[in-house]
């Protein structure tokens, strides 16, 4: 986790991830706070390629921050909460 350098792009994910609703256009079919958002969402937010969000994506992913679940053809992402206070408490305690 410490290798992954911090980015305002990725930190601006997380921040939008925590109100999806607010932050994404609702998708028919899928609801923005169970089953998260998708990769072209959070590329249109940002106004870059796909490839360039799901590289970030991919990194809070393998971070643990976020979680992800595959619906058809779509992976939809979402925070992990639980993951993200507990890296909150590591670092309150000075790890």
């Amino acid at each position: 986790m410490l290798r992954t350098p911090v980015n305002e792009t990725r930190l601006a994910i997380l921040e939008w991830l925590r109100d999806p609703v607010a932050h994404f256009p609702a998708r028919r079919g899928a609801d923005a706070v169970e089953d998260g958002v998708t990769a072209a969402a959070v590329a249109a937010r940002l106004g870059v390629p796909r490839a360039v969000a799901e590289t970030h994506l991919g990194l809070l992913t393998g971070l643990g921050l976020l979680r992800t679940r595959r619906v058809g053809r779509r992976t939809y992402y979402r925070r992990d909460e639980v993951r993200i206070a507990e890296m909150a408490r590591m670092f309150e305690k000075g790890w």
